[in-house]
Parts: C-alpha cells; sequence; structure tokens
C-alpha cells in the first residue's frame, strides 16, 4: 500500500499559565485513493487516552498523567475515512494530562505514528493482531507559556 499521509500539529505561540494548551491536529490525503485511518491514540479520538505526545519544557520531559485506555477490537466507527485531497482534523487539550502550568518554552510533538491504515474501506475494522501502523512525520511545535 503506498500511502501518504500528512500531518500538522499547531498550538498559540504564547499562553498564560493557566489558561487551557489546545493542540489543532491535522491530517491530510496526499493519494489518489480514500484512506481509512483508526483514531485510536491520535486526536481524531477528541480527548486523549494515552501518552501519545512528548512534551517538554525548556528541555525537560513532562510525564503524561492522562487516562489510559485498554480496547478491545476497534468497530467500523473507530475508523475515520480521509477523501483524496480531504484532511481531517481535531482539537486535543493537552493541559488536562500534561502539567503545563509552569512558564517556559514548551516543544510538543506528536508520536508520529498512526495504529492502523486501510487503503480499503472492506479491510477495516480490523483486529488488533492485523493492524498496519503507519508512521506519520508530524513536525514538533512549540509555545511559550509565560508567568499570568
Amino acid at each position: 500500500m503506498a500511502t501518504t499521509l500528512e500531518c500538522s500539529l499547531s498550538v498559540p505561540p504564547t499562553l498564560k499559565a493557566g489558561q487551557p494548551v489546545e493542540a489543532r491536529f491535522q491530517l491530510t490525503n496526499r493519494t489518489a485513493q480514500p484512506l481509512f485511518v483508526l483514531k485510536w491514540r491520535t486526536p481524531l479520538e477528541g480527548r486523549l487516552l494515552g501518552n501519545d505526545f512528548a512534551i517538554t519544557r525548556d528541555g525537560t520531559e513532562i510525564p503524561y498523567q492522562g487516562p489510559m485506555a485498554k480496547r478491545a477490537n476497534p468497530g467500523a466507527d473507530s475508523y475515520v475515512a480521509i477523501a483524496p485531497g480531504a484532511s481531517v482534523e481535531a482539537k486535543v487539550e493537552l493541559s488536562l494530562a500534561y502539567e503545563l502550568t509552569q512558564p517556559g518554552r514548551y516543544r510538543i510533538a506528536f508520536r508520529n505514528e498512526l495504529l492502523d491504515v486501510a487503503d480499503k474501506q472492506a479491510d477495516v475494522p480490523r483486529i488488533m493482531d492485523q493492524f498496519r501502523p503507519m508512521p506519520v512525520q508530524c513536525p514538533a511545535v512549540e509555545t511559550t507559556i509565560t508567568a499570568p
């Protein structure tokens, strides 16, 4: 399967301590065919259910403190279809799962792997041991959190 998904991430360049830190995550299908992407472990789920971002403050890793999901096999509704040339995006509130209240310069990176991607709708949903993970290059972003 020759798949190409373009990933982008954005956050406000500056925030005051205590403000929500909302990240916008976008996947764009650069192929000539629809792709079916499992939403798990991405912001496309609408909330964080695992340590899906690498976040540092002034070079120090910020540990994940949010919920961890234990899952059964996915259903068809666990996938999102992305038409050729189209994009899907979602926003996720990072400060609900990471300690982002201290002033400093934060680097935020998506962990750069999609758990399962298919190019035929008939192939999804798949059981977990048949997932076909796909790496994506999602450039890291930075934000500065200042004292309130």
